[in-house]
């Protein structure tokens, strides 16, 4: 007869599991709280109550209080961050729910959850009981005997181990688990901050308990050991022994429990659903109260041990709700479908395709969707009429500016729609951009917008094609028929999705940033990347060729200054030339794998310690150079275009800055002169044209102006001063004839580094000066623009009170750590608290400017096109008659964008090359 089963469940371990399981993609119900710690916890224990259906079960809880290992040792898990505020709103909401299962939390003032699990399976291990220690903590594997095992979760949900006494031996290499306690003395705990001994690792402490059985015999034979490992274990012997003391769990806690008190009971129905509701756990409720739930629902309770698969993620699916998809491959489907849409207002439009990059894709259908659950696959392949035929159909509906077009990612439906000479209307909903406005911070695809708004997950694209690889599959070789459910979904979900989004863009007030500058910025993109940018190839090989020689010379020299040859683009190979063989620096950095550091940041502060330094920078740089750009430019031009067709992002940024891949434009070096031949290759279309380049002048420090209203700062860029030397002039106490370079060099490192909340450590990184000197600046900067230190202040205290900031136009970023008990955490969101209302409003500015750009040209029926964006700078691919009026448009859609006090300065050229217009 099986041995009835007792769970004892690590609270905090579990809690912080599942919290952090959920980092990328947090649950965040409708009134915007991070529920991830709570749903993980409840999943974890619903799924461990079907799976294993224990007779006794509890659930331990740490203690505030210090315990006492912090009495024997002060610095006892000093290094510990404090709990992120998200997690910490969920503690009382776990506690309900627990005690709603009628599950007992027990606790003990001056003991950890470790030492009242350890006491309690100790003790209820005689009454013939099955002891399960539910953690994924290593410390526990010291209590595993014959009739306590570990039951310790995987991560990233990927099932469980039991360990048992045999487990725990071959893992750590002992004769008995309890020998663990005597390979952690050694070893240490780093989360906790327990030292162990110096230098030893878990492989060196495993293989010296293997050998000597125990920290006291180590010692008994410490005269058999050599060298520094032997001076490390004599000099810290007290430590060891204190590190022992610590990481024994002590299985003698003063705690009255008996095994009935432990026994499963009946669920608390009535307290259960009212939690259930606050928090929005909608299948949870329908799992665990089937006959309390809105709606129906074929699985049982948590008390009906039946093989019914509990879903961990606990979301509705394709199989679980009632959907009308339909397949329209015929040529009077395709003729009568085409007209009942030109009947409605609004739908969803979504296309499949063979590629993720829309101008190699070619389509494969097309899907609509009008009403919740119901949805039309329009398929290329299979159907009676030709593709372009199908398209035309759908032109003008898609053309109609009076239809409201709802569509996820919408800029990928157009630019696949344009090779059909088809532009969408400009009436465009996109759930993704929506989503973006709202939480900005959270991805954006359509699969975690469905399961954080519709608790829904989407039947996934690898299901269909396959993973990523050479067995991948593309869409167009699929049955329509297998097309169908997944390409209807999709336009499902997201109408579904438009009235939630649309309603919280209505209460976090974004709507307007919504309408006026993101949707209509998406057509704007999308031309954009169709006109594309033309590459002056046989200029870049001439460049590679260049480069490639003075990477050869440099490599000579470094080899030199090393005095041997060694890989330069290995970092232990470097580490070990720098610091074992040069000795450039008595006190290296290493790596958490206890490599020698050799990035970046660490070898700029080592360049006046060796020549080799600055020339192993000199040769990644180069390397960089060559490898990014120089040759992959070339590779990314469109073999039916002739141009690079960058992709702009719209959503991937928090403070609202658009960015680009394939290439990465704003990445291109633009300091150093060897960076700047990258833009000589950016080239006008034909010899007709030439690039018009227009950039804002300090466009932050303005904004930053007009938001502190600083009458000093307003007043120099009123009599368009040179800002840097103004302020120096201020600072230093000196007339602007008599500031030196170095001096407006550190005002200017003062001016843009209060932007980002600069402390005076870093502007004395920054800057080279001594941190006491750079307070000093700081000091001085704050009584010469009062207003920027009360803006500061202000910007601070707002989001305090809101939990977000905020640009002229709205935008929000919110920043749920601006109350956080963890200074370094706090920290950082009062830096995103000042700088967030100045690059949000920075990028709202030159997103409106892009737009009435583009409108102008438009309506004016030029030839000249925007191509690019970069920072703060428009390229338009400019026709030389158009030069004059191009000039004008831009300068008076970039100085007018958004009013401010202070006026927009632009720089503006032209140039046969962007460097030259540059």
């Amino acid at each position: 007869m099986a041995k009835p089963k007792l769970f004892l469940l690590d609270a905090y371990a579990l809690i912080y599991r599942s919290y952090f399981a959920f980092i990328k993609n947090p649950r965040v119900n409708s009134k915007g709280m991070n529920t991830s710690a709570a749903f993980g916890f409840m999943n974890v224990l619903t799924e461990l109550l079907n799976k294993e259906n224990p007779d006794h079960v509890a659930v331990v809880f740490d203690v505030s209080a210090p315990t006492f290992r912090h009495e024997m040792y002060k610095e006892y898990k000093a290094n510990r961050e404090e709990m992120p505020e998200e997690l910490r709103s969920n503690i009382p909401y776990i506690r309900e729910l627990i005690k709603a299962m009628n599950i007992p939390i027990i606790e003990q003032k001056g003991y950890e959850a470790d030492d009242v699990i350890g006491t309690l399976a100790k003790k209820l291990e005689p009454n013939g009981v099955e002891v399960f220690m539910m953690t994924p903590d290593k410390d526990y594997g010291q209590l595993v005997s014959d009739g306590i095992k570990m039951y310790k979760p995987k991560r990233f949900g990927q099932g469980i181990d039991i360990l048992g006494i045999n487990e725990i031996n071959e893992k750590y290499g002992l004769e008995r688990p309890e020998q663990l306690i005597d390979v952690m003395a050694l070893w240490g705990d780093s989360s906790d901050n327990i030292p162990g001994a110096p230098g030893i690792g878990e492989k060196t402490a495993k293989k010296l308990i293997g050998q000597y059985g125990s920290v006291e015999e180590l010692y008994a034979h410490i005269d058999e050991l050599k060298g520094k490992q032997k001076e490390k274990l004599i000099e810290n012997k007290d430590q060891v022994m204190l590190s022992k003391k610590l990481v024994t769990i002590n299985t003698e806690v003063p705690i009255e429990q008996d095994y009935s008190d432990l026994e499963r009971k009946e669920i608390n129905e009535e307290a259960l659903e009212k939690i259930f509701n606050e928090l929005e756990f909608r299948n949870l409720k329908k799992r665990l109260m089937p006959d309390r739930a809105a709606q129906n629902d074929t699985q049982g309770s948590l008390f009906d041990m039946s093989e019914t698969k509990v879903e961990t993620d606990d979301f509705e699916n394709i199989q679980t709700v009632e959907t009308d998809y339909k397949l329209i491959i015929s040529k009077k489907e395709t003729e009568e479908f085409a007209e009942l849409l030109s009947q409605q207002t609004a739908f969803c439009f979504d296309t499949e395709t063979t590629s993720a990059e829309p101008l190699k894709a070619n389509l494969v259908g097309m899907s609509f969707s009008w009403k919740k659950g119901s949805a039309y696959y329009v398929s290329i392949k299979g159907n009676e009429l030709k593709e372009n035929e199908i398209v035309n159909l759908f032109k003008p509906i898609l053309e109609d500016d009076s239809k409201n077009i709802i569509a996820q990612n919408a800029k990928y439906d157009m630019l696949v729609m344009r090779q059909f000479d088809i532009s969408l209307g400009n009436n465009l909903f996109d759930t993704m951009i929506a989503h973006y406005l709202i939480q900005p911070e959270l991805p954006h695809n359509i699969d975690s917008i469905a399961e954080r708004y519709l608790n829904y997950k989407k039947v996934t694209t690898e299901s269909l094609i396959g993973k990523k690889g050479k067995g991948q599959m593309s869409m167009g070789q699929l049955n329509p028929e297998k097309v169908k459910d997944y390409a209807c979904e999709d336009a499902d979900i997201t109408w579904q999705l438009k009235p939630l989004l649309e309603k919280q863009l209505k209460d976090f007030k974004l709507d307007r940033l919504f309408n006026e500058v993101e949707m209509p910025l998406i057509h704007v993109l999308a031309d954009m990347e169709y006109y594309g940018v033309t590459i002056d190839s046989n200029a870049l090989k001439n460049i590679a060729a260049q480069l490639r020689n003075e990477l050869i010379a440099l490599e000579q020299k470094i080899h030199e200054y090393a005095g041997m040859e060694f890989n330069i683009a290995s970092p232990k190979q470097l580490g070990e030339v720098l610091f074992e063989k040069l000795k450039i620096t008595d006190k290296p950095k290493r790596t958490k794998t206890k490599q020698y550091a050799t990035g970046e940041d660490v070898l700029e502060k080592l360049a006046d310690k060796h020549e080799i330094v600055p020339a192993i920078l000199e040769f990644r740089g180069l390397s960089k150079l060559l490898n990014t750009y120089v040759e992959a430019l070339p590779k990314l031009v469109n073999d039916k275009t002739g141009r690079i067709h960058t992709s702009y992002n719209q959503a991937v940024t928090s403070t609202g800055r658009l960015s680009s891949t394939n290439p990465n434009l704003q990445n291109i070096p633009i300091r150093d002169e060897k960076g700047k031949i990258i833009r000589k290759a950016f080239i006008p279309r034909d010899d007709e044209h030439v690039l018009l380049a227009a950039d804002y002048s300090q466009i932050e420090l303005r904004i930053m102006a007009h938001l502190s209203q600083d009458e000093a700062m307003l007043e120099a860029f009123k009599n368009d001063e040179d800002i840097h030397l103004s302020t120096a002039a201020k600072l230093f106490k000196l007339k602007p004839e008599d500031v030196t370079r170095e001096q407006r060099g550190q005002a200017k490192g003062v001016n843009f580094g209060i932007i980002y909340g600069i402390s005076a450590f870093g502007l004395s990184q920054n800057t080279g000066m001594s941190n006491k000197d750079a307070k000093q600046l700081i000091d001085n900067y704050f009584e010469t623009y009062p207003n920027v230190k009360a803006f500061m202040d202000k910007s601070i205290a707002t989001a305090r009170e809101k939990g977000y900031a905020e640009t002229l136009m709205g935008r929000k970023r919110f920043l749920p750590d601006i109350n956080s008990n963890n200074r370094t955490v706090r920290s950082a969101a009062e830096r995103n608290a000042i700088n967030a209302p100045i690059q949000g409003s920075s990028a709202d500015m030159i997103k409106v400017a892009m737009v009435r750009i583009n409108r102008a040209l438009k309506e004016k029926q030029l030839k000249s096109r925007m191509i690019m964006q970069v920072h703060d700078e428009v390229i338009v691919d400019t026709h030389k008659n158009e030069v004059d009026e191009v000039k004008s448009i831009v300068l008076e859609a970039m100085e007018n964008a958004i009013s401010l006090k202070v006026k927009m300065k632009v720089d503006l050229n032209t140039g046969n090359d962007w460097l030259e217009a540059h």
